[in-house]
């Protein structure tokens, strides 16, 4: 919006030297003061940038000053610059003017002031503007702080204030930005949730920024807010590169929560990196739990066709699915409708080992951004990743009567930390029990007291490391308990 003002210096009439009289003791300060107190009257301009501060490598961008109705000339001064950037008399509006950069470059990011010519003098420089370029922050790609040159493609040179600077009283020269050196997903930031980009309502959660570049620095942008919402110094990450642990929260339904982070070099803190992918957070609430199926068993090999449904008698408009301590989202569906019921089906395509974990999905509205309380857990456990092959024995015979006591025992040679025991066709998840070393094996008893004809049916079990708990071994022989009809 325009920022009008009216000059109200007092109007000074001098007289020719011939007619001024001899000025009394104390009148010599009088155009002294009456200059300060012009000063007063001339508010700092503002200045910004459009389409925003914030700008992808070869892109478009504007910067405005406005001062004033009474405005003659309007300057930019670039921070580490001592000459004038560029000059500017109000034409097609009288109280701003406009800067055009038409290709963004790493050379044009920095600190902008303005200030402007009134009749009344220099009014003071605006407050700074921060203008920013987001590339792939190779150093390849960082001038030399200080450098007014900067090559261009081949052995082509130009300045660092004049290309690019369109309609602003210098020619355009012929330019065509040079292209990044890296490929974007060199230089792009990761963003994660720690320990999952699901969140109760209230609750609060870490995002790790992390990146190989080697960043000094990282910045998190939330959607919707035109300045960062933080910038962090950069620490040793676990894997190698560096990395930033923003604290958020408490979250809230009511409040978008998307974000993504960018990282630069401190000698060039107006050159940014290109941000990471997009991560939304699901802010969980206590409305209604649905449902999580699996189409197949919670022991799964690799080949099959993995798919989980959410379900619900609550009518929820969308429904998504989550895996416990993945950092990216959660799959998101609209509703499948059926009588009474709401629900959605995920096709997670053939099974591989990054599908073994705990899963957990969610129902929500349209016009709420909170969702339902999680579903029950589901694990997914892929059978067949470890080598070693347990064996399973039953004490006293695979032939029991109702009431008797039954131990099924599973060994392995191999180093278990975890032994399964599963149910061909149950609905529930296999038992777990933790490994003992005994008479040179591992192994564990899974005792069934009294046994009843549901214990009936075949049984298999696996092991597990204690790093990797949803990976198994390869399943034992199948074994099959008889539950006779009657009673000893």
């Amino acid at each position: 919006m325009a920022t009008h003002f009216v000059s109200v210096c007092p109007a000074v009439t001098v007289d020719p030297p011939s007619a001024q009289p001899e000025p009394e003791r104390g009148d010599a300060m009088t155009p002294t003061l009456t200059a300060l107190l012009c000063l007063g009257t001339r508010p700092k301009p503002n200045v910004w940038a459009e389409p925003g501060s914030v700008m992808p490598w070869g892109t478009s961008v504007t910067i405005w000053c406005q001062g004033g109705l009474e405005v003659q000339e309007y300057r930019l001064h670039k921070e580490g610059e001592l000459e004038t950037w560029d000059r500017q008399k109000p034409l097609e509006s009288k109280d701003k003017v406009k800067f055009p950069i038409t290709h963004m470059a790493d050379i044009y990011a920095g600190r902008y002031r303005c200030d402007y010519l009134s009749p009344t003098g220099w009014s003071e420089p605006s407050d700074p503007l921060e203008l920013v370029v987001v590339t792939d922050a190779s150093p390849l790609r960082v001038p030399a702080p200080g450098s007014a040159l900067r090559k261009g493609v081949g052995s082509q040179v130009y300045p660092s204030h004049s290309p690019a600077w369109g309609q602003c009283g210098r020619s355009e020269p012929h330019f065509t930005p040079p292209p990044p050196p890296l490929l974007e997903s060199q230089s792009k930031p990761s963003l994660s949730a720690l320990p999952s980009p699901v969140v109760t309502s209230g609750g609060n959660v870490t995002l790790q920024c992390a990146s190989r570049m080697g960043f000094h620095r990282f910045i998190l942008m939330k959607e919707g807010e035109r300045q960062p919402s933080w910038t962090l110094g950069s620490q040793p990450a676990p894997h190698g590169g560096t990395q930033a642990l923003f604290p958020v929260g408490p979250v809230t339904p009511s409040l978008s929560w998307t974000f993504r982070c960018y990282g630069y070099y401190s000698n060039t803190p107006q050159v940014w990196s290109v941000p990471s992918d997009p991560l939304q957070l699901l802010v969980s609430g206590v409305s209604g739990k649905p449902s999580l199926l699996t189409q197949q068993d919670t022991v799964v090999t690799s080949g099959q066709r993995l798919t989980l449904q959410c379900r619900s008698d609550v009518s929820y408009d969308k429904f998504a699915l989550s895996k416990e301590g993945a950092p990216d989202l959660p799959r998101r569906l609209r509703r499948q409708t059926q009588p009474g019921l709401s629900g959605a089906t995920f096709y997670l395509g053939l099974v591989r080992p990054s599908h073994g974990g705990r899963y957990k999905c969610y129902g929500g509205h349209n016009l709420s951004s909170e969702w339902s309380a999680p579903s029950d857990p589901v694990d997914i456990l892929l059978a067949g990743q470890l080598s070693y092959t347990p064996s399973l024995s039953v004490q006293p015979g695979p032939m029991v009567a109702p009431g008797e006591n039954v131990t099924l025992l599973c060994q392995s040679w191999s180093s278990v930390h975890t032994f399964l025991l599963s149910k061909e066709g149950a609905a529930d998840p296999p038992l777990r029990l933790r490994s003992q070393y005994r008479a040179g094996q591992h192994q564990a008893e899974f005792r069934m007291s009294p046994v009843t004809s549901a214990h009936g049916g075949s049984y298999r079990c696996y092991g597990s490391a204690s790093t990797s708990p949803y990976l198994l071994s390869q399943p034992s022989d199948p074994l099959e308990l008889l539950v006779s009809s009657e009673g000893p």
